[in-house]
């Protein structure tokens, strides 16, 4: 296997005593790495950074401005890059990159490459080590929330060189020779218009005298008497005599706002330190973070899988803000170009992460996602809308309006101390009006609202995809509004509308359809068409998506015995496809072909909570099997160790609920529906002190079925647990067994929260 050796990964350092390992030593950053266009294990790339900072490091296989940074079968290293890319699908921004060379002065991207072996390579995200043979180097890195270190190690010669590459579509670049620094910005930038004043202000000290310091335009070095350039493509290359493993350091901070504040940002979390205080410093916070889940027994490569997720869930939405001189959170605005007060977030979309990683957040985070909730307040006050994608501002990608469920879950579940007014106000508006693009308020809303959903036939892509995300996000409107004390008046028109679903359902096959303006379905139809009507699945995958009311569901296929036959039937069809709306096989359909699941593509977001549907049906048993199979078959902590993209932490956080026993099926809600715990033993301390302890003695692949459950040493027949029992400390005690207990779970009182059993809920049409 050419993944990282656990005890390897142990060799390389950090903070666990040598009989127990620390979480972060379990954490493998090259999980999904062996990712291309047409097949995605992950789409990763390995982190190097601090939980939630605002920038990140990895080295750079890719050639410029390709999304695809690292990928673990490539060869050569071209540099080391600064990135804030969510994934390579979303692509970066404000990029740059440094890249250690000996002998022949060599700048461009090509001809700086190197070979390397993962073999010489230590991945980790509080440091990151490898060796690159063309110029027998050694690089390290250790990084900060917006600065890192660097350490080459270089062999005698003459002919040392560190290049600083700023990208090209415009970047600037300076030598201060007699303070060894180098100073520039990058404004790279992929998707849509360059916002205004966009700039990535970076700053770079080296703790060694510059033999020699030159700018290079493309592929042109500049004379020696230039020490500035502003042009297309900028970069320097300095140069130093050194002896035989000599190591020079060097340290680099970036700002949005000013060189000023890059400065600052540099003496501040780094200052005076070494390499190795740095570097302790990153994984003394990796262990606090990571810690808080504490999970004991099964097998190493479990916890592994286990970690090396719960670390890709800590990464973003990254920190688009910085703190100035007085102390204080500002940012710049990616929405209308000014410096502001307050925090602001970055590089997150929600039509993945609306669905386990928020709610995750609100568990065991909340004081980040507390923060996350007033930069969008800011985002509306400044950009007019709420993100449903941000990298950094408005991105026009995917459907939905599920920035409703963000905001609403965060304030159901407890979270205070922000401008939820504002936040109210912002999903008000973007509920009733489209946006400046498709895929910011709600496209098609004037025909949402009329006829209950966006028809097929009027020039809305996307279009039963879109009707059943309104839906639910209807129902998270409508939810937040009445913790908040608004009128009936003004929040039984979200409650009607959460009802929405009801309108795309096709008795004829039991599943969701597009239907055309005129009230026919649209025709002809073929349930396996990914596209068209829904988005990067088919019918099979989105008849599922009516999170806040399974129970309607159930009665609209004609109760719980035909609801459940149609469940089972997802797994037991073959993964046949029809690709002709996307006139190529696009990956994640490739991705359900070969899980080997039938029609089951858990690679992708729209399905990944349908297994824990059995839990509404009376059927919690084989929610209990597939959870576990799907853990077992489909994630492990090595290269090609995801199904599908792991996009934000989404996919990593539903391994994560899984493997706790329980998940988020509506968010916006204060339930969780049960599965059954992969470990013995699971602790989560959470930030108000107390612990949620969750026991399942003898668990594991032959004892996957809950037999019998106690909430805090009381019985229960539910199949859910509820999140107000659990933030004040629960003990929960299950009893597993090789057989399932088709006794246990299966009355309607026993299922989790639907609104058609809602006394609070106006009558279904």
């Amino acid at each position: 296997m050419r993944a990282l050796a656990f005890f390897m990964m142990l060799a390389a350092g950090a903070a666990g005593a040598a009989d127990k390992p620390a979480p972060l030593d379990y954490v493998n950053t090259l999980m999904g790495t062996q990712s291309k266009v047409e097949l995605s294990n992950g789409n990763t790339y390995p982190t190097i950074g601090v939980p939630w900072g605002m920038n990140y490091w990895t080295p750079q296989t890719g050639k410029m401005g390709n999304g695809w940074a690292y990928t673990y079968d490539a060869d050569k290293i071209r540099g080391f890059k600064q990135t804030h890319q969510p994934s390579p699908w979303m692509n970066d921004y404000g990029q740059f990159a440094v890249m250690p060379v000996t002998g022949e002065k060599r700048f461009s991207q090509d001809a700086r490459a190197s070979w390397f072996s993962h073999k010489t390579e230590v991945a980790r995200p509080d440091y990151y080590k490898v060796y690159l043979a063309d110029s027998d180097v050694t690089t390290e890195i250790a990084p900060t929330e917006r600065a890192a270190q660097f350490r080459f190690t270089f062999p005698k010669t003459d002919q040392a060189w560190v290049v600083i590459d700023a990208f090209d579509r415009g970047s600037y670049i300076k030598v201060l020779p007699e303070q060894n620094r180098i100073v520039g910005y990058s404004t790279r930038y992929a998707r849509g218009p360059l916002p205004k004043n966009f700039r990535n202000w970076f700053v770079i000290a080296f703790d060694k005298p510059f033999a020699s310091a030159e700018l290079w335009d493309g592929d042109k070095l500049q004379a020696a008497a230039v020490n500035e350039l502003q042009a297309g493509h900028a970069g320097a290359i300095v140069g130093f005599a050194t002896s035989k493993g000599e190591q020079v350091r060097m340290r680099v901070a970036s700002s949005f706002i000013s060189l000023e504040q890059a400065e600052l940002n540099l003496q501040r979390e780094i200052g005076g330190d070494d390499f190795d205080a740095t570097r302790a410093k990153a994984a003394k916070r990796w262990n606090e973070v990571l810690g808080r889940v504490e999970v004991s027994g099964g097998s190493v490569d479990q916890q592994r899988t286990f970690y090396s997720s719960l670390y890709r869930m800590a990464l973003f939405p990254n920190k688009l803000y910085e703190v100035d001189a007085a102390g204080k959170n500002v940012h710049w605005s990616p929405y209308n170009g000014q410096t502001l007060p307050g925090t602001m977030f970055a590089g997150t979309g929600f039509w993945d992460t609306f669905r386990a990683l928020y709610p995750f957040l609100n568990l065991v985070y909340p004081a980040i996602n507390r923060e996350m909730q007033e930069g969008l307040a800011n985002d509306f006050k400044e950009g007019g809308w709420l993100p449903e994608w941000s990298s950094p501002g408005y991105a026009n990608v995917m459907v939905g309006n599920n920035s409703a469920s963000v905001v609403s879950e965060a304030y159901l579940k407890g979270l205070r101390g922000y401008d939820i007014d504002t936040l109210w106000q912002a999903l008000v508006h973007g509920a009733n009006n489209a946006g400046p693009m498709e895929a910011v308020g709600r496209a098609g809303v004037e025909h949402y609202n009329k006829l209950g959903y966006v028809p097929y036939d009027v020039g809305i892509n996307e279009s039963a995809a879109r009707t059943l995300e309104y839906a639910y996000d209807d129902f998270a409107i409508w939810q937040l509004g009445k913790a908040l004390g608004k009128p009936r008046a003004e929040t039984d028109v979200f409650a009607r509308r959460a009802q929405n679903y009801r309108t795309l359902f096709d008795p004829e096959s039991g599943l969701m359809r597009g239907k055309n303006k005129d009230g026919s379905f649209q025709s002809p139809f073929n349930p396996f068409k990914w596209g068209d009507a829904f988005t990067e699945g088919n019918s099979w995958h989105y008849t599922w998506s009516v999170f806040h009311d399974v129970e309607g569901l159930i009665r609209l296929m004609g109760g719980r015995d035909q609801f459940v036959a149609k469940l089972d039937s997802v797994f037991t069809m073959p993964p046949i496809f029809d690709e002709s709306y996307y006139k190529e096989v696009i990956h994640e359909i490739r991705e359900m072909q070969i899980a080997g699941m039938g029609q089951y593509a858990h690679g992708n977001q729209p399905i990944q909570h349908m297994i824990y549907l059995y839990d509404y049906a009376g059927a919690p048993w084989k929610a209990q099997y597939w959870t576990r199979e799907v853990m077992n078959r489909l994630y492990r902590a090595t290269p090609d160790g995801y199904c599908g993209d792991e996009d934000n932490g989404q996919t990593s956080a539903w391994y994560v609920f899984s493997a706790l026993g329980f998940y988020p099926v509506t968010p916006a809600s204060n339930q969780y529906a049960l599965g059954a715990p992969l470990f013995p033993q699971a602790r989560l301390h959470l930030e108000n002190g107390r612990t949620v302890t969750i026991d399942a003695p003898g668990v594991g692949d032959d004892k996957r079925y809950v037999d019998r459950l106690r909430v805090n040493g009381a019985a229960v027949d539910r199949n859910w647990l509820d999140h107000r029992e659990l933030m004040q400390g629960a003990k929960i005690d299950f009893r597993m067994s090789a057989q399932p207990n088709k006794q246990r779970g299966v009355k309607p009182g026993a299922a989790p929260y639907s609104m058609s059993t809602d006394p609070d809920a106006p009558p279904a049409p």
